[in-house]
């Protein structure tokens, strides 16, 4: 995924405020929810890895996949100074490979919003229910066409740190469900002058229901959608719904 190239470098201080650890809990309490002790973990989409090392750092053994070079060369970074030993793999999420199947299968952060055909979704769908081990879980979620429309919209975003800043400019096309943002980076240079790099996003707002039947086709059965990771129900208004799915046609040795 060429999107993050110049991103990556900047990642986690713009990030600096999404609830990993939220996030943690609330798949640490499905997987007791529904008796899974995982011993094998796979993030997809992983990013920098900040979930990855969490659950690294429990003794769990993590795979991390990401579309993106230069993500995957900062999460490897970031785990070697920790002492975590991550498997990490350069792959696209609808074509990904693993070695063996794994207990349990996560997608955070709108991951799967950036696969643009309904194929990709499927198939990405379909590996998963390929590498759970029988009634593995997978837990993912996905930007609403709610937030799309009336969040991101047609507006402009900025943010700074001290260090880099960045433009946010969105177009939403609610016909064709396509979301995309340009976005100018600045990030300052070791003789204090910054650099612009522009890179360009897209992203797709796929319905409820239209995922749940996707999930159908790839095998998966659905247990849950939550109100991005709590317990509260997903509504017309919710920006980020969290999915629990699990294998269901393996059976148990």
């Amino acid at each position: 995924m060429e999107a993050y190239n110049t991103f990556a470098k900047v990642y986690d201080v713009f990030m600096e405020d999404t609830p990993y650890l939220k996030w943690k809990d609330f798949i640490d309490a499905q997987m007791k929810k529904y008796k899974v002790i995982p011993k094998i973990m796979c993030d997809l989409g992983c990013g920098t890895g900040t979930l990855s090392r969490l659950f690294a750092k429990e003794g769990i053994e993590m795979i991390g996949i990401d579309g993106s070079e230069e993500m995957l060369m900062e999460a490897r970074e970031l785990a070697m100074e920790e002492e975590l030993n991550i498997l990490y793999l350069l792959q696209e999420m609808s074509e990904f490979e693993l070695y063996g199947t794994v207990d349990v299968i996560y997608s955070s952060c709108d991951s799967l919003n950036y696969l643009l055909e309904e194929e990709a979704l499927k198939q990405t769908f379909k590996w998963v229910n390929n590498y759970l081990e029988p009634q593995g879980l997978f837990i993912f979620d996905m930007n609403m066409p709610y937030k799309y429309k009336n969040i991101l919209g047609d507006n402009v975003f900025a943010q700074q740190s001290e260090d880099a800043a960045y433009i946010w400019e969105n177009y939403y096309d609610e016909e064709e469900g396509i979301n995309e943002f340009i976005v100018n980076f600045f990030i300052q240079q070791e003789d204090g002058s910054y650099k612009r790099t522009e890179e360009e996003h897209y992203q797709r707002a796929y319905k409820v229901e239209h995922t749940k039947g996707l999930l159908r086709e790839a095998g998966l059965e659905l247990l849950a959608i939550y109100e991005d990771y709590s317990d509260l129900p997903y509504t017309e208004q919710t920006q980020r719904a969290t999915f629990i799915a699990r294998e269901c046609g393996k059976r148990k040795e």
